[in-house]
C-alpha cells in the first residue's frame, strides 16, 4: 500500500504500514474499538451499528481501500493496537484522515498521535495541499489534531432520516421545470461558485480553497461541497441538481440551491447535501431531492431501508430545520479541522507608488 519503510516508536512499539496479513488482526482491532453504545468509532463519526445499520463507512476487508490510500498500524509484542487510514483525492491533491484507532490501557492517546504523526511525516514527502479530519469533541480528539497542528474551522450537524419513513413521490419533469430544478453541468461552475460564497463565511472559503475546475467536475467522485462524510461518495452513484433563481435574481449568482445526492451501491446509508441561500425555502428542493433517492432505490436490487445521512454546518441554518420538516434529525455533531501544509503565495496586487 505504500513503499515507506517502518518508523519505529518508544517503548518497544512501531508504526509500520498496513498489510493484507493482518487482516484478521484488523478485523479484531476494528471490533474492539466500536463503541457499541453510541455506535461510534474513536473519530466519533455515526456511521455504524445501530441506529443506522451494518454498514461502516471505515469497514473492512482491505477491499475498500484505493491503490492510492495510505493505512498504518502500530504493532507492538507482535499484537496490532493502532490503525489510521488516509484517503487521498489525487485530483484536487488532499488527503482526509477517515480512521484512527488505538487501543491500551493508558496508551491509546500516544498510540493515536505517534499515527497522526507518521501522517504528517508522509504528507511532508509527497507533498498534498491539506490533510483533512473530521470528528467528535469527545476522547480528546479534537486536542488531539490540534497538537498535531491542525486548525478548527468549523462544526457540523449530522442528520439523518430513517429507511422505515416513506419517501416522496418522484416528481415529473413538468413539476422540477415549475420549480426551477434541473440537473447541474459543468457551465453552472461559475454560477455554483457564487452560490457557495453567498452561503459560505470569507474564513471558510479561503480555508476550503474550492476553485472553478472543482465545480465543474461532476460525477461519482465529485466531491464538493466538502462535508465530514464525503468518503462514503465513493460508494455512492452521485448526481447534482441546481434550484435557479426565478427571473435570474438580482444578486449575479442565479441559483437558490443546489442538491448533491449519493445513492448507496453498498450496504450504507444515502446521502443529501442541501446549498442555499439563507433567505430562500428550500423545501421543494428537498422534496425533489428525496423523490430522486425513492425512484434510483425503486429499481431491481437496490435498497432503501438504510437511511439517508445529510450533513448540515452550523451556519448554513435554516436548512437543518427544512430537513427536520422533511423527517431527518440530528443525530450528531462533528468538528471539521484542516491542516495546510503548503506555504501561502500572496497574490499580485497593484498598490499605491511611492512619492519621491
Amino acid at each position: 500500500m505504500s513503499d515507506a519503510r517502518p518508523v519505529k516508536a518508544p517503548k518497544g512499539g512501531k508504526v509500520r504500514v498496513a498489510r493484507l496479513t493482518d487482516l484478521a488482526a484488523l478485523g479484531e482491532l476494528s471490533r474492539l474499538c466500536q463503541d457499541e453504545r453510541s455506535a461510534t468509532r474513536s473519530l466519533g463519526l455515526p456511521v455504524s451499528g445501530p441506529p443506522i445499520g451494518v454498514f461502516s463507512l471505515f469497514r473492512l476487508p482491505l477491499g475498500a481501500f484505493q491503490p492510492h490510500d495510505l493505512m498504518y498500524v502500530y504493532e507492538d509484542s507482535g499484537r496490532l493496537s493502532g490503525l489510521i487510514r488516509v484517503e487521498r483525492d489525487s485530483v484536487r491533491d488532499e488527503w482526509t484522515i477517515v480512521e484512527l484507532d488505538g487501543i491500551g490501557s493508558g496508551q491509546a492517546g500516544d498510540i493515536r498521535f505517534k499515527l497522526v504523526n507518521q501522517v504528517l511525516r508522509e504528507a511532508a514527502k509527497r507533498g498534498p495541499w491539506r490533510l483533512h479530519v473530521a470528528c467528535a469533541d469527545r476522547d480528546g480528539n479534537v486536542e488531539l489534531f490540534m497538537q498535531a497542528g491542525f486548525a478548527r474551522y468549523g462544526d457540523e450537524h449530522v442528520l439523518y432520516r430513517d429507511g422505515d419513513q416513506e419517501l416522496p413521490a418522484a416528481w415529473t419533469e413538468e413539476q422540477a421545470r415549475a420549480c426551477g430544478i434541473r440537473s447541474a453541468t459543468p457551465l453552472d461552475a461559475q454560477p455554483l461558485a457564487r452560490l457557495y460564497a453567498s452561503a459560505t463565511p470569507p474564513p471558510v472559503q479561503r480555508l476550503e480553497g474550492i476553485r472553478l475546475p472543482d465545480w465543474e467536475r461532476q460525477g461519482t467522485h465529485w466531491r464538493v461541497p466538502r462535508s465530514s462524510l464525503a468518503p462514503i461518495l465513493r460508494f455512492a452513484d452521485v448526481e447534482a441538481f441546481v434550484q435557479e433563481t426565478p427571473g435570474g435574481g438580482g444578486d449575479g449568482t442565479g441559483l437558490d440551491g443546489f442538491a448533491q445526492i449519493g445513492v448507496a451501491k453498498e450496504d450504507q446509508p444515502h446521502y443529501l447535501k442541501i446549498l442555499g441561500k439563507p433567505d430562500v425555502d428550500l423545501s421543494g428542493l428537498t422534496e425533489f431531492a428525496l423523490g430522486v433517492i425513492r425512484s434510483r432505490t425503486e429499481k431491481p436490487g437496490t435498497r432503501r431501508e438504510q437511511g439517508i445521512l445529510a450533513p448540515v454546518r452550523t451556519y448554513e441554518s435554516p436548512i437543518d430545520r427544512r430537513l427536520e420538516d422533511a423527517g431527518f434529525g440530528t443525530i450528531a455533531t462533528v468538528t471539521l479541522l484542516m491542516k495546510e501544509t503548503l506555504v501561502r503565495v500572496a497574490e499580485p496586487a497593484l498598490v499605491p507608488a511611492g512619492v519621491r
